[in-house]
């Protein structure tokens, strides 16, 4: 008595053939090692096989009324569901050209009839192997795509963890700045997100702020203001205004934070998008459109697009945030002071995207706000 079990584990062949006598020596032949299924036409073995998710193996004569083997075999492999499935034509039309057409349809071997058992055996054998063995392949494959995927994604995690440290000990020595960082990356990724798709502007900002760029940027935008950490708190915690040498003091942080990004680069021996957004945001989001900013002097798009995107961002942020030497500006009362510095501190591009999407920079302020606010 066959175990169950063990027929289940069997690989399933389906014999097509029109001649009875055929089948059943066929199914006589298998019947021991395999699990079969039989069709006496075409149009019964396409349904089949579509049916039979399980299906290893087809065994396919050629010679058979309505649709033949060479069709059924090619619309065996146009249909995605049954393409994988391999193919042995069984037929007495054994000449080299008969072979040919078969093979170049997308049959994996040809057997000759009368059957002969042992190559019969063989050749299935051989095939149902070859089939077992993509099929494990392809098992090992998505298995090391998963997990690939896995530690991809556990070292993203662990980056975004080690950049938000580093980018906290500069804000923590500021107690006022709380979730500034977290604010900011959202600001950036929000007005990134807006260029990409604008109707107007996507043409001329869409090629830059790609996907993966628009990824960069959030994840390094916490690290703008890293060069704080080469600043005095004399300075940095100073409770009122910076007096001029004060203030040119506080402006190196621009390329503290740049020389910090470049050591990483020079470590690491090359840089990647990450780490020149983050370097263009450091040294750069200070700048202003019309070249009154620091530490370079730069102006309109000499500025690079990423420190653009960060001086509104910090703007905005600064304003609507409590500082010892002011208090928090309503979200409305920011837009007003912001709206003035188009075409002077800001890129006229960017501050009317921000414009157009300034209510989600209030949910933004919202999800994001320090404690006590």
């Amino acid at each position: 008595m066959n175990n169950p079990l063990n027929q289940a584990l069997r690989p399933t062949i389906l014999i097509v053939d029109d001649t009875p006598d055929n089948i059943m020596l066929l199914s006589r032949l298998l019947k021991d090692r395999y699990n079969t299924k039989v069709a006496n036409n075409g149009s019964t073995a396409l349904q089949i096989a579509a049916a039979t998710p399980s299906l290893d193996l087809i065994l396919l004569d050629v010679m058979m009324p309505g649709l033949d083997g060479y069709e059924t075999c090619r619309q065996l492999k146009a249909n995605p569901v049954t393409a994988e499935i391999p193919v042995i034509f069984l037929t007495a039309k054994n000449q080299v050209e008969d072979e040919a057409m078969g093979l170049s349809l997308g049959a994996v071997d040809y057997i000759a009839k009368p059957i002969s058992p042992p190559i019969l055996f063989a050749r299935v054998a051989t095939q149902l192997n070859l089939r077992a063995a993509r099929r494990a392949l392809q098992d090992h494959n998505q298995n090391l795509e998963k997990l690939v995927q896995e530690r991809t994604a556990q070292l993203y995690l662990m980056q975004e963890a080690i950049i938000v440290a580093m980018a906290s000990m500069a804000e923590t020595r500021d107690q006022e700045t709380g979730n500034h960082i977290r604010r900011t990356q959202n600001y950036v990724r929000a007005l990134a997100r807006h260029l990409q798709n604008h109707p107007r502007l996507s043409a001329k900002y869409g090629a830059e702020l790609t996907d993966e760029a628009i990824d960069a940027l959030y994840r390094s935008a916490p690290l703008h203001d890293i060069g704080k950490v080469g600043i005095p708190d004399r300075i940095l915690l100073k409770p009122g205004n910076l007096d001029r040498e004060e203030f040119e003091i506080m402006k190196m942080h621009a390329v503290y934070g740049r020389d910090t990004i470049m050591l990483v680069e020079r470590h690491i021996g090359g840089s990647n998008s990450f780490l020149m957004f983050a370097r263009e945001i450091a040294h750069s989001h200070q700048e202003k459109w019309d070249g009154s900013g620091y530490p370079q002097n730069l102006q309109g798009e000499q500025i690079p697009l990423s420190a653009r995107l960060m001086a509104v961002a910090d703007v905005y942020d600064a304003l609507i945030s409590k500082r010892v030497y002011k208090p928090a500006f309503t979200h409305e009362q920011a837009l007003d002071v912001m709206r003035k510095g188009r075409g002077s501190h800001f890129d006229p591009d960017v501050l009317d995207a921000f414009f157009e999407i300034e209510p989600e920079f209030a949910r933004i302020a919202i999800a994001f706000a320090d404690e006590g606010d």
